[in-house]
């Protein structure tokens, strides 16, 4: 499957850059080659639905169940930690890890990486709303916004195996 969905993206990637010839500048295409790689647009697509998780959880217990926002930032949180663990590891990066030694090492960089950025989503979270006084789901979107970036070089330069690693 993982095999699949790489080679969907990058057929998705070849038609954008076949577009983009056609209406952008040729340096803004040439850095469009750069930047468009089946990781990037798999990051951006498994980020928007780890997103969707966190968001659309933190909206169903604040609104839905009356839980307080904190509580359930945490509870989001969590829940979108498990889902992007599961589609990051095998759909976006890759992953090569085998052995048990392999994946227990893996499992526990990328939850020491979540748990930093934890801290921040936490911490901004309670700064924007409960000191500044932003809404809190534009509160939620903000720090969400800031977390996602940083997973990524976290998931990519510290947690997952690749094969030349």
């Amino acid at each position: 499957m993982e095999n699949k969905v790489r080679s969907l993206t990058q057929k998705f990637i070849d038609f954008i850059i076949k577009i983009s010839k056609k209406i952008l500048p040729k340096k803004l295409v040439e850095i469009e080659k750069k930047i468009l790689s089946v990781e990037v647009v798999l990051y951006i697509f498994f980020g928007v639905l780890t997103t969707l998780v966190n968001i659309g959880v933190f909206s169903l217990l604040v609104y839905s169940f009356n839980l307080e926002e904190n509580l359930s930032n945490i509870i989001a949180i969590i829940t979108a930690v498990l889902f992007a663990y599961f589609t990051n590891k095998g759909l976006v990066f890759n992953s090569t890890a085998v052995s048990f030694k392999e994946k227990t090492s893996e499992f526990l960089k990328f939850m020491l990486g979540r748990a930093f950025t934890l801290f921040i989503e936490l911490f901004g979270f309670y700064l924007l709303f409960n000191v500044l006084g932003i809404h809190e789901l534009f509160s939620k979107i903000f720090i969400t916004i800031v977390v996602i970036i940083l997973n990524f070089f976290i998931s990519k330069f510290f947690a997952f195996k690749k094969a030349n690693n």
